[in-house]
């Protein structure tokens, strides 16, 4: 992941639980969206327009960043109360 180059000026943080799920939407005529759902809040993710090369690219990094966020989680996950689970 690059450095950020300008500050941040906001942050909204939207924690995982039972109603935390994700869908993506394709398309046949135009750009999928991807929807990550949060209970009562939605995040929509898709483009400006056609397609570009830096939409791809921003697509595979979410990808990649996402990956990485699961195998984190899945090191920390220490187990069920029942026994099963991962083990840390």
């Amino acid at each position: 992941m690059t450095r950020r180059r300008t500050p941040r000026s906001s942050v909204i943080r939207l924690t995982t639980g039972h109603a935390a799920r994700t869908l993506t939407h394709p398309y046949a005529h135009r750009a999928p969206v991807l929807a990550l759902d949060f209970g009562a809040t939605s995040v929509l993710v898709t483009t400006a327009g056609p397609v570009t090369a830096a939409d791809l690219a921003f697509a595979r990094q979410l990808a990649r960043e996402a990956t990485r966020f699961a195998r984190s989680l899945e090191r920390s996950f220490h187990g069920l109360p029942d026994g099963n689970g991962l083990a840390a």
